[in-house]
């Protein structure tokens, strides 16, 4: 369970949400001192804001805290941080805007605003909150925590998270629930025909590998691809030393399909998974991949190297062609991919690309419903003719500088094959600037959503 939720309610100092419209008339019922000291504080109940208030002996006795019922868990996700250490619980008042249904929202905000990654050095601590009555405490529970893994991960230096140590973190998300792992490591890979990923990692000292998670036995087949590039220098068309300094995020997709499947193995989903990551390094040596290099793929196309930086979409081809092998009902990948997306979206924003509307629909849906919003950019087909190439089935980059996510998608599409039903969402994993409940640093970003959607096809599916 998250460690700033707690069972112990007794003692609890008690919270009252008000919407901004709900303050006056709240006001009106309290005695004139209360009416006094916040209207002294000037506080008017905005999104974000709170108040101590004193009882008679001096010591806090209440805290008012100004929501909007649409921030959802983020109108909560700032008072871990900024209230006086202790216990706290949600107090309910009829009527109230704060609380009403949003018992969820309160503690899995309460949970993602008191993360702080403590690897290095010792976290600091948070405001405790007692679970919220109604709170679905294991729903609460496998999203915090699954956000957790996906920011440690993400968080984590290159140097402590290399392919093995990915691999290593996967080996023990399996331990954990009984899936079954198995690893493909350095040249292997080309005696397993995964050429792709061992052209893209082979000039590491930290050996390529393709990682592949299998659980359950029953229900519908449902395959997560993560792109796991540990560190991206750019290979020998070699990035800025601005460009190269938040590549240790570069493995942010993979981060996020060990999480979205650590949320899918707790809940007990009746699917069958498989989680595909393929991890490496894109380094600089004398054996790197060149450019104009002509690379095999798994599938068997071959692939023009028209930049060794947009190396990520190169492992992707052979783990998307595996995955196609088994016929999911249901194909995610994530992937840090283009900055073209950021460009387009800004930051915060992930890109939803889409072969199948229903699904599309779905994970949209879903991220409004969970505040974990997508938004939906188009399969244009009449861009793919700029990923052409003279010498092979076609280039890894666009011979035009628009587009830039729409045609890296359309690559990734090569790989998938006819009827599968397909989401590939394109992320930035990383907040460039703290707020409430989003730290700076690794974030995950549609993994709300994308299990909402699978919950949901799971259910479907169920009542057929």
């Amino acid at each position: 369970m998250p460690k700033y939720l707690t069972t112990r309610a007794a003692g609890a100092v008690p919270i009252l949400a008000l919407a901004a419209d709900e303050l006056k008339a709240w006001l009106k019922a309290q005695p004139p001192e209360v009416k006094a000291w916040v209207d002294s504080l000037r506080f008017t109940a905005k999104a974000g804001r709170h108040c101590l208030l004193p009882g008679a002996d001096g010591a806090l006795a209440r805290v008012l805290v100004g929501v909007d019922p649409a921030d959802g868990p983020y109108a909560y996700a700032g008072l871990p941080a900024v209230l006086p250490m202790g216990r706290y619980r949600l107090e309910a008042v009829d009527g109230s805007a704060g609380l009403r249904g949003q018992a969820n929202e309160a503690a899995l905000g309460w949970a993602l605003g008191s993360y702080a990654f403590g690897r290095y050095r010792k976290p600091r601590e948070f405001a405790s909150l007692a679970w919220p009555k109604g709170a679905d405490r294991g729903a609460v529970a496998r999203t915090a925590q699954a956000t957790r893994l996906v920011r440690d991960l993400i968080n984590t230096p290159a140097g402590d998270m290399g392919p093995g140590e990915l691999a290593a973190a996967a080996r023990k998300l399996a331990k954990a629930h009984g899936a079954r792992l198995s690893v493909i490591v350095g040249d292997a890979l080309l005696k397993h025909d995964y050429p792709a990923v061992h052209a893209v990692g082979r000039a590491s000292e930290k050996a390529p590998r393709l990682i592949d998670l299998r659980w359950g036995k029953k229900g519908p087949k449902v395959t997560l691809v993560g792109k796991g590039v540990c560190f991206d220098s750019g290979g020998l068309d070699l990035k800025t030393a601005a460009g190269m300094k938040l590549m240790k995020k570069d493995m942010g997709g993979a981060a996020h399909v060990l999480g979205l499947a650590a949320m899918v193995m707790d809940a007990g989903l009746p699917l069958r998974l498989r989680v595909l990551v393929p991890a490496v390094e894109n380094s600089v040596a004398g054996n790197a991949f060149r450019p104009l290099d002509v690379l095999k793929t798994r599938k068997g196309l071959t692939v023009e190297v028209g930049n060794t930086d947009a190396e990520g979409r190169l492992i992707l081809s052979d783990a998307l062609a595996e995955a196609c092998r088994d016929k999911p009902d249901l194909l995610i990948d994530f992937a840090t991919l283009t900055g073209a997306a950021r460009v387009a979206l800004g930051t915060g924003l992930p890109a939803l690309f889409c072969n199948d509307d229903a699904l599309a629909e779905r994970l949209l849906g879903e991220g409004l419903a969970r505040h974990d919003q997508l938004w939906r950019l188009p399969l244009h087909q009449p861009y793919r003719k700029s990923l052409d190439s003279q010498v092979a089935d076609l280039n890894n980059i666009s011979d035009a500088p628009f587009g830039g996510a729409i045609t890296a998608a359309l690559f990734l599409e090569a790989f998938v094959a006819a009827g599968i039903p397909w989401a590939h969402l394109d992320l930035m994993a990383w907040n460039l600037r703290a707020g409430p409940g989003r730290p700076q640093g690794g974030e995950a970003m549609g993994l709300r959503a994308a299990y909402g959607a699978i919950e949901q096809m799971v259910k479907k599916r169920g009542s057929k």
